[in-house]
């Protein structure tokens, strides 16, 4: 075999497309880490430089100097775990439908804990213990009342509050 035909027989890396789309690929992921809430962005792990960078990029209100730093931040994304990266905000987006699944669980234990009462409520500090039963029971008794009197649902939604906080901190 002649030299040139097994020189291109070896593998030589990545072609020019492929780096392109490469890099491509992490300035899309940079974008999305910009639509972040800040909440979210704190659980991504990044460096300082993309952290600042991301930050920066929020602060940025013409269009073209906008394009220019998510061309700056596919750059730095090049030293970041760009796997890491994507799995977290991946999560972040399949959590939207998680997260709806999870409010209306907690709206479900709101409604059964108003209208089946004692029961749902021995239901409840089972599975989840942290749970006081004495301020449980008040604000399941204040929403009730509530209802039965045509009131606006604020301790219905001090409930759902309580509910949520101990039942996120549980999980």
């Amino acid at each position: 075999m002649q030299d040139w035909q097994q020189h291109d027989q070896e593998d030589e890396g990545p072609t020019k497309s492929e780096l392109k789309r490469q890099m491509e690929a992490l300035q899309k992921l940079g974008q999305k880490l910009t639509t972040l809430p800040n909440e979210q962005l704190a659980k991504v792990p990044m460096s300082d430089t993309l952290a600042k960078a991301v930050a920066e990029h929020k602060r940025l209100k013409q269009g073209e100097a906008k394009r220019r730093h998510l061309q700056y931040i596919g750059k730095v994304m090049r030293s970041e775990d760009a796997e890491a990266i994507t799995l977290v905000v991946e999560r972040f987006e399949a959590g939207s439908q998680a997260y709806t699944q999870h409010f209306h669980r907690l709206e479900r234990w709101r409604d059964r804990l108003l209208s089946e009462g004692n029961e749902a409520t021995a239901e409840l500090l089972a599975q989840y213990p942290a749970f006081e039963a004495q301020h449980l029971r008040q604000l399941i008794r204040n929403a009730q009342r509530e209802q039965a009197a045509n009131k606006p649902p604020a301790s219905a939604r001090k409930l759902f509050q309580y509910l949520r906080e101990v039942i996120e901190a549980a999980e």
